[in-house]
């Protein structure tokens, strides 16, 4: 019996540490992207203080942080495919 129970807490543990290993790079790249969020908007902000037209650059500047996010999520889910 000793042997199956250590087994089963082999495998658990292998599968606990392949979706700590997905939230680090789901949490990481959110992290990541909210931090230049926070520079590019306050930076997209200033600029359309002082020139209206500057809107819609703005707007896109602030989108493309958000495609880091969605690169965490792919690597997430290769992480789980590939593990599992």
């Amino acid at each position: 019996m000793a042997v199956t129970e250590t087994v089963a807490a082999v495998a658990n543990n292998a599968t606990g540490m392949v979706a700590l290993s997905a939230a680090i790079a789901i949490a990481a790249s959110a992290f990541a992207a909210a931090w230049a969020e926070k520079a590019i908007g306050s930076a997209a902000i200033g600029a359309m203080a002082e020139k209206e037209e500057l809107f819609g650059k703005g707007l896109i500047l602030t989108v493309i942080p958000e495609t880091i996010v969605i690169f965490g999520l792919v690597v997430a889910i290769l992480i789980i495919g590939l593990a599992g």
